[in-house]
């Protein structure tokens, strides 16, 4: 059984990264130029500070889950007391980038929807009318931040189920092998 949890981790933490850096792709390479007034404007990724806290969110995250894809091998010949501390910081880490990640992709979310729509007492213009490509392509990109954000709950999950399991059910915070 420990096996097949450990597949199935490598598994979701893969399809993590091909998501975070899809994610990352999508808003890094956006932008669309169009001619108004005789004039180029140029809407990019950087004109939104949201979109680049989330391309750099999302690049440290896919990072941080191949280095845990990569020294998941490691674990095998530790110690149950050391393995138990390196648990409790898989697990810690693992619940902050989750969390991290589903706070930057809110934050361009809530960014994206203000250039949709548009804020008349701020005097904000409305971009997606104009730049509908670019728009198109910020939406596809939160989409994949969110399937990563869901993907990394469920990473969170199996970590906190190998935390916790390293202890004894009858005896509160002791390791199962321990008195």
């Amino acid at each position: 059984m420990e096996l097949s949890i450990q597949k199935t981790e490598a598994l979701i933490r893969l399809s993590t990264i091909v998501m975070l850096v899809l994610t990352a792709c999508l808003i890094g390479l956006d932008s669309q130029t169009k001619v108004i007034f005789y004039v180029q404007k140029k809407a990019s990724f950087k004109d939104l500070r949201a979109l680049v806290g989330l391309l750099y969110i999302t690049s440290l995250a896919a990072a941080y889950n191949l280095l845990q894809l990569c020294c998941s091998s490691f674990y095998k010949g530790t110690s149950l007391q050391s393995y138990a501390y390196l648990a409790w910081l898989r697990y810690i880490l693992d619940q902050a980038v989750v969390y991290a990640v589903f706070a930057g992709n809110l934050t361009a979310m809530e960014h994206s929807l203000l250039v949709l729509t548009g804020e008349e007492n701020f005097q904000w213009l409305k971009w997606c009318n104009k730049y509908t490509r670019f728009c198109t392509q910020i939406g596809g990109s939160l989409l994949c931040g969110f399937v990563a954000s869901l993907l990394m709950f469920s990473i969170a999950s199996i970590s906190a189920f190998n935390l916790f399991r390293l202890y004894s059910p009858t005896k509160f915070m002791h390791l199962k092998l321990q008195s």
